[in-house]
């Protein structure tokens, strides 16, 4: 916020990139070889010699490793990965086995597939010309934090990231940030899709994106989301009123016979793919919604489920059988959640009428 530029602070201020891996104080620049040395070659040291990574087809690499406490404020990253879902994000925070953070890179930054261009303006998440994609979220830790990127495709691709950060004491009652991937395909018949369950702690959600691949004619965003919170058990605490809704649109998203993309601080349906004609199978959208002022505050656990609705004849409800995917954002005071098996790489791939 504005107001909190005017007051001192004990912080300091450090980022981490391929020309400076470590995040050290006045360590930046420094290399001599890189992976821009020949454009380089007729400058030298300190005039961009290894921009970039090179990350190898099925192999990971450590983007940042860093001790001490304080936060992640904001990570812009952007790679040339010949489709979306290529590559997958896990952060850890102090020294944690399981990752408080799993998804692949593009839906991370609420972009499944990130090689079309859409702009994305949120106070959480942007997603600006080409291919340039940045979180707002902040990540506090206590020990420190790790970032991987997992390539599982074949080909290597290059990444350029940045990852800012601040090194200051942070309150003992901050909580970790999560996220965490899903994906059915297909919803079967007259079941709800599953958005976050299992998690334990005390915290609150935070946000939602959701790319949603419509297999059938017709409108198909009639179905409610749902909190259960804290020991709910058939019926929850919170019931929206319908998809568009919950995204902060309404009435089908349709402006004229059309479909609206837009995009808000706190909400939008930015993408539109696929085929022509509004209510035509085969189209994608991607959705997100960011409880920023409003979280969702859960003391013992939390589960979000999403119905899939279209219409059949009669006026009836259609239990949809679409390709769904999301990620869930969340913070809480535990690293012990258990997340579902990662999808494997067949199972995450977008296959686009």
């Amino acid at each position: 916020m504005l107001n909190d530029l005017t007051t001192k602070k004990d912080i300091r201020t450090f980022s981490v990139c391929p020309e400076n891996l470590t995040g050290e104080k006045g360590k930046g620049g420094m290399a001599v070889t890189g992976t821009a040395s020949n454009c380089a070659r007729d400058l030298g040291q300190g005039w961009k010699v290894n921009p970039f990574i090179v990350l190898k087809g099925k192999e990971t690499a450590v983007l940042a490793d860093i001790k001490g406490q304080g936060a992640i404020k904001h990570i812009w990253i952007t790679d040339s990965a010949a489709k979306g879902r290529l590559l997958i994000l896990r952060i850890y925070f102090d020294g944690h086995k399981n990752p408080a953070v799993e998804a692949p890179l593009s839906d991370f930054f609420a972009n499944a597939e990130h090689t079309e261009y859409r702009q994305l303006s949120s106070l959480a998440m942007c997603f600006n010309p080409g291919r340039g994609m940045n979180c707002y979220f902040e990540m506090p830790y206590f020990k420190g934090f790790r970032i991987e990127l997992e390539n599982i495709d074949e080909r290597d691709c290059n990444v350029y990231y940045q990852i800012d950060c601040e090194e200051k004491v942070i309150p003992e009652n901050s909580l970790y940030f999560h996220a965490q991937f899903r994906r059915v395909n297909p919803l079967p018949y007259k079941e709800v899709y599953t958005i976050l369950d299992n998690i334990k702690g005390n915290g609150h959600y935070v946000g939602t994106y959701m790319h949603w691949g419509v297999k059938s004619n017709g409108w198909w965003g009639e179905g409610e989301i749902k909190f259960y919170i804290d020991g709910d058990t058939d019926f929850p605490s919170i019931c929206g009123t319908g998809t568009e809704d919950y995204f902060c649109g309404a009435y089908n998203f349709d402006v004229g016979g059309q479909y609206r993309e837009f995009t808000t601080p706190y909400a939008g349906m930015y993408k539109v793919r696929g085929t022509d004609g509004i209510y035509y199978s085969q189209r994608y959208f991607n959705m997100y919604r960011w409880h920023i002022t409003d979280p969702i505050y859960f003391k013992e656990d939390i589960k979000v489920t999403i119905q899939a609705l279209g219409w059949r004849s009669g006026g009836r409800y259609l239990p949809l059988q679409d390709d769904i995917s999301s990620v869930a954002y969340w913070y809480s005071d535990t690293l012990d959640d258990e997340y579902p098996e990662f999808p494997s790489y067949d199972d995450l791939e977008l296959i686009m009428g």
